[in-house]
């Protein structure tokens, strides 16, 4: 066969281009009925599936959104009034997206997937508090949307600015995972920015006209609104015990995140396995073609596997001096192996990986292993460096031994070059400055000998109108023969003598290839994972005993999906202090207060330990994907605790006692809480579940997402009350401190008070 492959260029669609290519294909096709043109393997269908499924996630999470709405308000209207908000939120969040040079990718889909519930966040806080009125006092439509948006505008535009700000300095976050992270941020930041143009602009002018006033207060209220209140005052009566418990909640979670397994990326099944063919220096075309056909026959009787296609050397390029070439890594090859669809097997691509990881260590004479040049998330590798290449050598050889006895890792292997026969010249300079001999000389000799040479004083060869060099050199049995190289004529100032009279020449055995990192010579040993993510591997080869006493000048280098995942924790953990920060300093603005924001601050450590321990109960590792639902959890937590926190402070202004103005918000807002905590959970349900292509890295957020609304939603309506009474106290002794202080330091004769 002769196979051709075809890249999309930078900025181009994947989808259309591998459409457009096939459709020109189908054209050739037809021209040549001679030609029979097979597609062996594709990325384009893994990218449409991805594709589809987050569309069909984001339809199907609006769609239960919108029915939480509808279970909860019992008003076809108001729903509707609720729902449009998500098409009018997503519609210029992708012109901001083009505008930005930003593309419809895993990530930004996945961001819309997941904030879908969110969109209708701010629009059902609105409409509920429009039909809340409207039931409560009678008011019209109209009168009641004037008085809620009133009401309610400082909570909504609150809750959004907090969203908004923890995604701030994610367009600063730098390396690979600030790439992913940017992507899912302006998706998400974008998007919510215009959730709050529609709920403040859009929902009251439209619930002012088409909402109808029906029900009553009594049909109103939800029926387990008595029990929560209960338990609140039970709380608020034992605060300090309410308080301890909500720390032990916050410890509990933090031992939890250090039993959690951890990884960059999770393994994701594409459906194509690649293996790398590499066998010893000198092996023929025939050799490595027994060795692909013996891995073809191997695999080929799997019900998991489509079809394989091999690639039997490799293109190289090289040169010395006046003479260079291309020729074939004829000692290399890459098998592809394609997939059924995963509808019809039973087996993950990492699952059939490690399965078959045997057969390929039955064959002999080879290194072979999975995932060459692939990106399925599922390999582990540790890099040495070291000045000395005899002593990095036998250290590497020793780890990739002891690799091969841990648990969870297959196909180790060693980037470490493979023995070749090299030819070695030793000059003696004594005996070459006596005839006049320089080092140069003898190093053209050998060079035409082996090489050849085709320098403008060599004669030329004519072909009609053409001149072709003529290479010069040994022939092949001159050039496995030491005697014969010994005998090659080299002229001195003095006197023409053999090669071996002034150089020693010998065949010896050394690498053919020198890796280096920052000057210094690195080995690298690579393994696949099976059944380990990438945290657990490298804590277990932490341990291994080559690496607990490696030879003096060896060294571990961090580097790749280690040295990444290292760098995403520090990252990550920057991101949130400065979000955080963001967020703290835009409620201190909201609500001209530094204390009272602390309260809302409480409600991120109680999302925090439902995401890990939902995780932990499913069986998933904290990674990219799971860093990101938790910095995108800490905006929707602090969500409840401000519609809250909001509610009591301006009844207090009003005069309420403080226990009785959380009693009151918590009887009004406790409703709207719950509905947009179930609507966003709803609307990531899909995803969690792990419907569609790229399932194993959108389950994961999705699963964090949920269980972070699960905990802060039901702890944070007792706990955040209870903690708000305790910064109420702490707001009251710093205005008695201040005013204390004010007095004291008044000039003499001053009848100005001081400020409350």
């Amino acid at each position: 066969m002769v196979a051709f492959s075809v890249f999309r260029t930078v900025g181009s669609s994947e989808i259309h281009t591998a459409n457009a290519v096939r459709a020109r294909i189908g054209q050739l096709a037809t021209q040549r009925s001679d030609v029979k043109i097979t597609e062996v393997s594709s990325s384009s269908p893994f990218v449409q599936e991805s594709y589809d499924a987050a569309v069909e996630a984001l339809l199907i999470g609006g769609a239960l959104a919108v029915a939480v709405v509808l279970l909860f308000l019992r008003d076809i209207r108001a729903t509707l009034v609720a729902a449009i908000a998500m098409p009018l939120s997503l519609i210029p969040t992708f012109a901001v997206m083009w505008y930005l040079n930003q593309s419809l990718n895993t990530l930004s889909l996945l961001a819309l997937s997941l904030v879908i519930g969110i969109l209708v966040d701010d629009a059902i806080v609105e409409i509920e508090n429009i039909v809340r009125h409207m039931r409560e006092s009678g008011k019209s439509a109209y009168e009641a949307a004037i008085e809620a948006a009133d009401e309610i505008g400082l909570a909504v535009v609150a809750t959004t600015g907090t969203l908004i700000a923890i995604f701030v300095p994610v367009a600063f976050m730098p390396g690979i995972a600030g790439q992913f992270f940017k992507s899912f941020g302006i998706a998400v930041a974008v998007s919510v920015f215009f959730s709050l143009v529609v709920a403040r602009m859009l929902t009251p002018l439209i619930g002012a006209y088409f909402v109808k006033a029906h029900g009553s207060k009594e049909r109103d209220a939800p029926s387990w609104l008595p029990a929560y209140l209960w338990i609140l005052r039970g709380a608020l009566r034992f605060r300090w015990i309410t308080l301890l418990l909500g720390i032990a909640f916050f410890v509990g979670a933090m031992f939890l995140a250090t039993q959690l397994p951890t990884e960059f990326l999770t393994a994701t099944d594409r459906g194509r396995s690649l293996i790398s063919v590499q066998l010893p220096p000198g092996a023929t075309l025939a050799d490595t073609e027994a060795v692909v056909k013996s891995v073809t026959d191997a695999l080929s009787g799997q019900p998991e596997v489509s079809n394989i296609y091999a690639e039997i050397g490799t293109a190289t390029t090289s040169g010395l001096g006046s003479s260079s070439g291309s020729a074939g890594a004829v000692n290399s090859a890459t098998v592809t192996v394609n997939l059924v669809d995963r509808s019809k097997r039973q087996l993950s691509e990492q699952q059939f990986e490690a399965a078959n990881a045997f057969r390929l260590q039955a064959i002999p004479g080879a290194r072979l292993s999975f995932n060459a040049g692939g990106f399925s998330g599922a390999g582990v590798s540790v890099t040495l460096v070291g000045n000395n290449p005899t002593t990095l050598t036998a250290a590497s050889s020793e780890l990739l031994k002891e690799l091969g006895t841990v648990k969870g890792l297959t196909n180790p292997t060693s980037d470490d070059a493979l023995a070749n026969p090299e030819l070695v010249v030793v000059p003696d300079s004594a005996r070459a400055s006596q005839i006049g001999i320089t080092a140069t000389a003898i190093a053209q000799t050998v060079n035409i000998a082996t090489l050849g040479d085709s320098s403008a004083s060599l004669p030329k060869f004519n072909a009609g109108d053409r001149q072709l060099s003529i290479v010069v050199s040994l022939g092949d049995g001159g050039l496995k023969d030491a005697n014969a190289l010994a005998l090659l004529p080299i002229r001195g100032s003095n006197a023409t003598v053999p090669l071996g009279s002034v150089a020693k020449i010998s065949f010896q055995s050394g690498a053919n290839t020198i890796n280096r990192v920052d000057r210094i010579r690195q080995n690298t040993v690579n393994a696949d994972l099976s059944g380990l993510t990438l945290g657990q591997a490298s804590t277990k080869i932490a341990a291994l005993p080559i690496m607990q006493h490696l030879p003096a000048g060896v060294t571990e280098l961090k580097q790749g999906d280690s040295q990444r995942l290292a760098d995403l924790f520090g990252s990550f953990a920057v991101v949130i202090g400065a979000g955080i920060l963001l967020m703290y300093l835009t409620l201190v603005l909201l609500f001209k207060s530094f204390v009272q924001p602390i309260t809302i601050l409480v409600a991120l450590p109680l999302s925090i330990g439902g995401a890990l321990g939902l995780l932990y109960l499913t069986g998933h590792a904290m990674g990219l994907t799971t860093l990101i639902a938790i910095l995108m959890l800490l905006g929707i937590a602090a969500k409840n605790s401000i519609l809250l926190v909001e509610y009591a402070i301006v009844a207090q202004h009003k005069g309420t006692h403080r226990v009785s103005a959380l009693i009151e918000a918590a009887s009004k807002r406790a409703r709207p809480i719950v509905m947009t905590s179930i609507a966003m959970a709803a609307g990531m349900l899909p995803i969690a579940l792990g419907f569609g292509a790229d399932a194993e890295t959108r389950a994961p957020m999705a699963i964090a997402v949920i269980g972070g609304l699960v905990s802060s939603t039901l702890l944070s309506l007792v706990y955040v009350p209870v903690v708000f009474t305790f910064m109420d106290d702490i707001q009251g002794l710093l205005g008695k401190w201040l005013g204390k202080l004010l007095v004291e330091k008044r000039p003499p004769g001053s009848n100005v008070q001081p400020a409350e």
